[in-house]
């Protein structure tokens, strides 16, 4: 008699529960990521807004030594850049300005100026995440005065 054996199909590949194993070990260390990363952006955007709020300082301080006074309100920071021209100062103005481009916060918005200040001679703040006054945060403005005075 002659007998066929049947051969066993060895199956290649993965099983429905490896797929489903591997898909939940990767979904955890996604969170754990984003849990630990995502604040240290927030972080990050408002050091970022310090220092642009301290570099803007030190070109306006750069622009009053030049010109004898800060620019206007009106004015704005694009005189950090381009002579103002309604200023009879303009032979003054620093050949290729104090600043390159006027920057915009991490969160895309301008930054606020003043002058004269509501807290000194001159204001330069961003309003935060939020884009409204105040708030806590990541929401929080960012301001080149002490919050005491």
């Amino acid at each position: 008699m002659f007998v066929l054996k049947k051969r066993r199909r060895r199956q290649r590949g993965i099983t429905l529960i490896e797929l489903l194993v591997v898909l939940t070990i990767l979904a955890l260390i996604s969170a754990l990521v984003v849990v630990n990363v995502l604040p240290e952006a927030d972080k990050a955007a408002s050091k970022k807004a310090k220092i642009d709020i301290g570099t803007i300082q030190n070109a306006l301080d750069q622009y009053r030594l030049d010109m004898f006074t800060y620019p206007t309100t009106d004015q704005g920071l694009q005189a950090l850049v381009t002579p103002p021209s309604d200023d009879g100062r303009a032979d003054q103005f620093r050949p290729g300005g104090y600043l390159r481009a006027v920057p915009v916060d991490p969160w895309g918005k301008p930054y606020q100026y003043r002058q004269p200040g509501q807290h000194g001679p001159i204001d330069i703040f961003s309003y935060g995440a939020d884009g409204v006054e105040g708030g806590e945060g990541v929401n929080a403005d960012i301001v080149n005065w002490t919050q005491g005075q």
